[in-house]
């Protein structure tokens, strides 16, 4: 899915005449920012990273971000294939590497599993082990995605088997299921249970300590606007772009 951010530039104030640099939110600047920046970006970032579009579009006038939000892995193979794309955020660091056409990749937030399940929580579940309970449906990410890695390393840390009825290719599919109550539970991101409070409960389990997703952010060596793909990697890593990723329950590196 591609999601375009609409450039709002032309509402704001100009600074003064001649000077190059723009300021930010937070009362920083940045130059050469410009343009138009595409960023491919996990799909558990997409209310975030749409925020932060709209935020750095605002302190950036000219600019424009189109997003491709995705999972991890299929963004990697698309960039591979040689989709134009001037940054890429991964939900882990093994998909990232995968890149090779990724410059230096800097870690900008954590993420953790919690079991999401249906509003009012009808099955009583509360940890994993009750995930294997007979008639207990249960959605996973696929493996080859950052959430179904996670998944995987929380369940065997655990001690705990189960074949799930579905394997999404991203954590946002895999949450539909429970919200379309066509499983009774998933484990997808606690940022993820944060989006969907209205139709889904989460789950807090002792194991997702040890399946903690770092999620990294580079600018690619093909960028088509490297400057503008700099600018927006360094408004991700300001404390305005902070504050979006913290309220949104990421937490810090």
């Amino acid at each position: 899915m591609r999601v375009t951010v609409a450039g709002i530039a032309a509402l704001l104030t100009l600074g003064p005449a001649g000077c190059g640099d723009t300021a930010s939110p937070g009362g920083g600047a940045s130059s050469g920012a410009g343009g138009a920046v595409t960023v491919f970006a996990a799909a558990s970032l997409t209310e975030s990273f749409t925020t932060i579009g709209k935020q750095y579009e605002s302190a950036h006038p000219g600019s424009k971000v189109t997003f491709n939000f995705a999972g991890s892995s299929a963004l990697a193979t698309q960039i591979n294939q040689g989709a134009p794309a001037d940054v890429f955020a991964s939900a882990a660091p093994k998909n990232m590497a995968t890149v090779t056409d990724a410059g230096t990749p800097v870690t900008f937030v954590k993420n953790q599993l919690i079991v999401a399940v249906a509003k009012g929580n009808p099955r009583g579940i509360t940890g994993l082990a009750d995930l294997t309970k007979p008639g207990v449906k249960v959605a996973l990410c696929a493996e080859a995605v950052p959430c179904g890695a996670a998944a995987r390393t929380a369940l065997e840390t655990a001690g705990v088997k189960l074949t799930p009825v579905t394997l999404e290719q991203d954590v946002k599919a895999a949450l539909s299921k429970v919200k379309l109550g066509e499983v009774d539970a998933s484990l997808v991101y606690r940022t993820d249970a944060r989006t969907a409070t209205a139709d889904v409960d989460a789950v807090e389990f002792p194991e997702s300590a040890k399946a903690i997703n770092d999620y990294p952010i580079a600018v690619l060596k093909s960028a088509k606007n490297p400057a503008g793909a700099q600018a927006f990697v360094d408004y991700v890593l300001s404390a305005d772009g902070a504050k979006v990723l913290t309220q949104a329950g990421f937490q810090a590196p």
